[in-house]
């Protein structure tokens, strides 16, 4: 349907509606002009019922007199009652009870949907729509593509000089070392580089967890972005682990930049409920799903899993306090988380709270402590340390 023709459709439809409407107001019950008809119907019985007792004999002329003038004036009241009714209800009430509902179903009806709806887009039911997403997804731009974009763009010079001498190494956990070096220093061309020789000796015998090292390095030197190449990479690992977590976090990004929410829960839920505690991915799982469980419409309820935010106690008496008194509580819960870090050590998720609760309270230079505790307390752990260094930039930090 063309635009123009769409419009008049809809603007009929408003008008229709309309009509229907001020018709059936029209017809509507007029109840002080209805209450005054029964009224005089009551007054006439009465009369009619004084001339029978006066024949009877049972009253007198004078009682008779008395009455008819009491009724005559409620004749009168009922009269001026049943035409003030007609007129306000029939002209005034009708007329602009009318204009408002032809003011606002016609012409307010189009605006509000000019306002909310989305004039000109084609029709599409949900399988071409998913279709769509999918079919932009696979056209995403490549690594390259990327990284131009985002004007980071590989240095050939520097790729020389790796080519050169990662050839010369063949020694595994040599390799592996140095990307972990290479990552945590966040050199990320060479980080890539290195698991592409570490790939490229193990050939057929490179593990999933291979595969999901080299789509991290991807992700973090495309800056968050899940490429087609890292998305082989992905594929590759889930094929010989379904349950690889790093490999099903990031194929759940992917799938959650290109739109499509329900990949996106489906990927995520069993990490979301199941997942190793502690695990970074775990944590940012479980801040974002039930909003992707919303956006793919399915109704979902995170459970709670142990040590979740305050206890039922700590949420009764911060509803009771006031504000300066819910700052103090929660810079104790700071202070406490802490304290317990220092001393008894945590999970990477705890020390990521940490660094941003820090940064909330507006403690940036305790904020940074605590971060550059954290990439020590982590060195080596490629995943860990992506997720921290994403907290520090978020709240400002010198990652």
């Amino acid at each position: 349907m063309t635009g123009w023709g769409f419009w008049a459709v809809a603007a009929s439809l408003a008008l229709l509606v309309a009509v229907v409407l001020v018709r059936a107001l029209g017809r509507a019950p007029k109840p002080g002009a209805e209450s005054a008809e029964a009224d005089l119907a009551v007054y006439k019985d009465q009369l009619a019922e004084i001339d029978r007792d006066l024949a009877r004999g049972t009253i007198g002329a004078e009682d008779a007199t008395r009455l008819r003038a009491e009724i005559g004036k409620r004749v009168i009241e009922a009269g001026r009652v049943r035409k003030a009714g007609s007129v306000a209800t029939g002209v005034g009430g009708t007329g602009v009870l009318a204009g408002v509902i032809l003011a606002l179903v016609v012409p307010g009806g189009l605006a509000a949907y000019w306002w909310l709806g989305a004039p000109g887009y084609a029709d599409m039911a949900l399988a071409p729509r998913l279709e769509a997403l999918d079919a932009g997804i696979a056209a995403r731009p490549s690594q390259e593509a990327e990284l131009a974009t985002l004007k980071t763009p590989r240095d050939a010079a520097l790729d020389g000089t790796l080519a050169a001498e990662l050839a010369a190494v063949s020694d595994i956990a040599a390799l592996q070392e140095q990307f972990r070096s290479r990552f945590e220093a966040g050199e990320m061309q060479a980080a890539v580089r290195v698991q592409e020789r570490i790939l490229a000796l193990r050939g057929d015998q490179a593990s999933a967890n291979d595969h999901a090292n080299m789509a991290l390095a991807l992700v973090a030197e495309a800056q968050g972005y899940v490429s087609p190449e890292a998305e082989a990479e992905l594929r590759a690992s889930l094929q010989q682990d379904m349950g690889n977590e790093l490999s099903r976090y990031l194929v759940g990004e992917m799938f959650l930049q290109g739109g499509r929410y329900d990949q996106t829960f489906r990927f995520w839920r069993p990490l979301a409920e199941h997942g190793t505690p502690g695990s970074p991915w775990v944590g940012s799982i479980r801040e974002r799903i039930e909003q992707v469980a919303e956006l793919a419409g399915i109704r979902y309820a995170l459970p709670a899993a142990e040590g979740d935010g305050p206890s039922a106690g700590d949420m009764a008496a911060a509803g009771e306090m006031s504000p300066e008194e819910r700052q103090q509580m929660i810079e104790g819960m700071v202070a406490q988380l802490s304290d317990r870090l220092a001393t008894e050590g945590g999970t990477v998720e705890e020390w990521n709270k940490l660094v941003r609760s820090l940064a909330v309270l507006e403690r940036k230079d305790e904020a940074q402590k605590i971060y550059d505790e954290a990439r020590a307390k982590f060195a080596g752990q490629a995943a860990e340390l992506s997720f921290l260094k994403q907290a520090a930039v978020e709240s400002g930090l010198t990652p």
